[in-house]
C-alpha cells in the first residue's frame, strides 16, 4: 500500500469519525437545551467562527497551495522564507481582529442579526466574544492545515479538528450544569488549543523550518496577494449565504433556527467528508498537473464522476430516510418528535444542496488550480444577492422551509455558471463526456430510490426504533445501488473501485 493511499485511508476515517463526532456533540447540545433561545444564540455565535476558518481553510489554502507548490516544484522557493513571513504576518493579523472582535461584539452582533429574541442576544453576544478570544489559534489551526497539505500531510489536521469537536462536545456533558450552553464554547477553545499543538509538532517533523520572520519576497507577495482577496471574500460568500439565513430565521421564532441548523448539518455530512478527503486529494493533484491538459482533464473528470457517483444516490436516500436519522440524533428529552418533524421538512428542501454543492467543490478547486480565483469571485458573490432576494420575498410568506429551498436554488444557480465557465475551456467534447456520464449514474440511483421508497411503504417501520429503520434501509440502497450500478455503468463503478483501492 502507497503512502499517499494510506493517507487518503486514513483521512477518510478520521472525517467520517469527525462528521460523526459532530452529530454528537450537536445531539448532546439539542437534548440539553433543547430548540431555545439559548441554542439560537450559540448558534447565531458560532456563525463567526464558520466564516473565519472557510475564508482561511478553503480561501488562503485555494491559492496558497498550487502557488507554493509550484515554486517548490521549480526550486524557486527551496527554504520557506515567504511561507514563514506570511504565516507570521497572519499571525499578527489576526491578533488585532480578536481584540476588535472582543470589543465589538455588542455593537456588530445585533447589527447583523437585527430580529433576533431579546432572550437569546446576550448569550450570542458573549459566545462571540469568548470565540474571538481565541480566534488566533482557530485561525492558526486552518493555516496550518494548509501547510501540512502542501507536504501531503493530512491526518493530523483531521485530528485537530476532532479534538475541537470532541471536547465540545465532553464539556456540554460534563460542565452544562455549571456552565450552561457555554460549556460548549469552551470545549471547542480547548481543543482547538490542543489540536494546534499537535498539528505545530507534525509541520516541525517534516522539512519545514519555522523562523520569527516577516519578510516576503516582492514576486511571490505580488503574485499570493493578486490571487488571495478574491479567493477570500470567495470562500466567504456561502458563510455569508448561512449569516443571511440565520438573520431571516432569527426574526421567524427561536425554534426556527435549530430546526434548520440541524436540517442543514445532517445535510452536510457527506459533503463535509467528501471535502475534506477526495476533494483535498484531488486539488492537490489538479495543482500539480496544470502543465499536462490531458492529466488535468481525466483527474477532473474522474473527480466529477466520483462526485456524481456518490452524492446523488446519498441525497435520494437521505431524503427518503432522513426523518429516522433526524430522529436517532436528536429526539429525546427537550426533542420531541413534533421537532423532528420540522426538521425533516427543512431537510427536505435542504437535499439538493448535497449533490450541487459537492460538485460545486471540484468545479472551484478546478478554477483555483488554473489561478482563476477572479472568475470563482465574481461568481459567487452574486450568490449573495441571489440568497437575500429570495429569502426577503419567501420568509414572510412561507416561513422557515423557505430559507432552505433558498439554500438548494442558490447552489444550483451556482453550479450551472461555474459548468459555463469550466466547461468553455474544457471544450465541447469534455461536456460530452460529463453528461453521457450523468445518465448512467441517475437511472441506477431512480432505481435505488423506487425500491427504498416501496419498502418503506410495505414494512411494518412506525413502531420500530429509528436506527433499525434507517439501518435496514440504508442497507437496502446501498445494495441495490451498487448493483444497479456496477450493471448499468461498469466503467464508472469499477473506476471508483479502483480509485479507492490504488490511488496514488
Amino acid at each position: 500500500m502507497t503512502k499517499f493511499k494510506k493517507t487518503a485511508l486514513w483521512t477518510m476515517i478520521l472525517a467520517l469519525v469527525l462528521k460523526l463526532s459532530g452529530l454528537v456533540r450537536e445531539s448532546i447540545i439539542v437534548k440539553e437545551f433543547g430548540p431555545s433561545a439559548e441554542m439560537a444564540g450559540y448558534s447565531i455565535a458560532f456563525s463567526f467562527i464558520t466564516v473565519v476558518i472557510a475564508m482561511i481553510a478553503t480561501g488562503f489554502n485555494n491559492v496558497f497551495l498550487p502557488i507554493y507548490i509550484k515554486r517548490k516544484h521549480e526550486g524557486i522557493d527551496l527554504t520557506d522564507q515567504n511561507a514563514n513571513g506570511l504565516l507570521n504576518r497572519i499571525i499578527v493579523i489576526f491578533v488585532i481582529i480578536s481584540i476588535v472582535g472582543w470589543y465589538g461584539s455588542p455593537w456588530f452582533v445585533p447589527l447583523i442579526f437585527p430580529r433576533m429574541s431579546a432572550a437569546a442576544e446576550p448569550i450570542a453576544v458573549h459566545i462571540t466574544q469568548i470565540f474571538f478570544m481565541f480566534m488566533v489559534f482557530i485561525a492558526l489551526s486552518a493555516l496550518l492545515d494548509s501547510y501540512l497539505q502542501s507536504r501531503r500531510i493530512f491526518v493530523p489536521s483531521q485530528i485537530a479538528k476532532l479534538l475541537a469537536t470532541l471536547l465540545a462536545a465532553l464539556f456540554a456533558v460534563f460542565f452544562s450544569d455549571a456552565w450552561g450552553i457555554y460549556a460548549v464554547a469552551y470545549g471547542f477553545v480547548t481543543g482547538t488549543v490542543l489540536g494546534v499543538l499537535l498539528q505545530t509538532l507534525y509541520l516541525e517533523k517534516s522539512d519545514y523550518q519555522w523562523k520569527p520572520e516577516l519578510t516576503i519576497e516582492p514576486d511571490f507577495r505580488k503574485a499570493f496577494m493578486i490571487l488571495l482577496i478574491p479567493s477570500l471574500l470567495n470562500s466567504a460568500v456561502g458563510q455569508v449565504n448561512v449569516l443571511v439565513n440565520k438573520s431571516f430565521a432569527s426574526g421567524t421564532f427561536d425554534e426556527a433556527v435549530t430546526y434548520l441548523n440541524n436540517a442543514s448539518m445532517v445535510t452536510s455530512i457527506p459533503n463535509a467528508i467528501y471535502a475534506t478527503t477526495l476533494v483535498t486529494i484531488f486539488f492537490t493533484l489538479m495543482s500539480e498537473q496544470t502543465a499536462d491538459e490531458k492529466a488535468f482533464k481525466d483527474t477532473f473528470f474522474k473527480g466529477m464522476e466520483i462526485s456524481l457517483v456518490i452524492l446523488l444516490p446519498v441525497a435520494v436516500g437521505l431524503a427518503l430516510v432522513g426523518d429516522a436519522a433526524i430522529s436517532f440524533i436528536f429526539e429525546g428529552e427537550k426533542f420531541t418528535a413534533k421537532h423532528t418533524d420540522q426538521t425533516y421538512m427543512a431537510l427536505l428542501w435542504y437535499a439538493p444542496t448535497i449533490v450541487f454543492q459537492g460538485m460545486q467543490l471540484i468545479l472551484s478547486k478546478s478554477m483555483y488550480a488554473r489561478g482563476k480565483t477572479s472568475v470563482v469571485f465574481r461568481i459567487s458573490v452574486t450568490t449573495i444577492f441571489l440568497n437575500l432576494m429570495l429569502n426577503w420575498m419567501l420568509v414572510d410568506k412561507f416561513g422557515y422551509l423557505s430559507l432552505a429551498f433558498s439554500a438548494s436554488m442558490v447552489s444550483i444557480y451556482f453550479f450551472i455558471l461555474s459548468m459555463l465557465v469550466v466547461y468553455k475551456d474544457l471544450g465541447l467534447a469534455e461536456l460530452r463526456r460529463f453528461f453521457h456520464m450523468c445518465w448512467r449514474v441517475l437511472i441506477p440511483t431512480m432505481i435505488m430510490g423506487f425500491i427504498v421508497w416501496e419498502a418503506k411503504m410495505i414494512l411494518p417501520m412506525e413502531d420500530w426504533y429509528s436506527l433499525f429503520q434507517l439501518a435496514i434501509l440504508a442497507l437496502i440502497g446501498v445494495v441495490v445501488y451498487v448493483v444497479s450500478l456496477r450493471w448499468i455503468y461498469p466503467i464508472g463503478f469499477n473506476r471508483l473501485v479502483g480509485f479507492m483501492r490504488k490511488r496514488k
